[in-house]
């Protein structure tokens, strides 16, 4: 029977290629001269996750838009970041914020692809497998039209497929 997985996955080595590139011309612009403005990205085993570093609040939303630049070029989504996080005072004048990369689809949205494919009254199931979602189905063409429905209807993250079977 033909399936495939619906993952939440960033592309790790453009992330870090971007992160280091947004350090490069964060060192090189003049407005950023003597202050310690930086990114840091932290990468351990499933806690992925970058910290802002900067002298000011003005200084830090500089830093977030050289690296969505930079991540747009590189072609990752931005929608993998989420920084909601408050900007912290530590120490000083100086600042830092979190933003954690999202990366495998949490319960609920889960539960909302599981529901909106079972509401399409396409002939397909989705089975939330941990942080994926498996979709099977009789034919090839009621998959894709699975996977169309999916990325009009999922806005709100980046999801992915991959793992296709026939």
């Amino acid at each position: 029977m033909p399936s495939f997985d619906t993952v939440l996955e960033p592309n790790l080595v453009e992330l870090r290629n971007a992160v280091d590139q947004s350090n490069k011309e964060i060192g090189t612009r003049f407005d950023f001269k003597g202050s310690d403005a930086r990114i840091e990205l932290v990468d351990k085993g499933t806690d992925k996750s970058m910290t802002l570093y900067a002298d000011s609040d003005f200084q830090i939303s500089q830093v977030k838009d050289i690296l969505l630049a930079k991540l747009t070029k590189r072609g990752v989504d931005v929608r993998f970041l989420d920084d909601t996080a408050k900007i912290e005072k530590i120490g000083g004048d100086k600042v830092k914020q979190l933003i954690k990369i999202k990366a495998g689809i949490d319960s609920e949205t889960a539960k909302k692809i599981q529901t909106l494919i079972k509401q399409s009254k396409m002939k397909v199931q989705a089975a939330i497998q941990g942080d994926t979602v498996r979709i099977t189905g009789p034919k090839r063409d009621d998959l894709q039209a699975a996977m169309a429905l999916l990325r009009k209807d999922v806005a709100d993250v980046p999801l992915s497929f991959n793992n296709f079977r026939d």
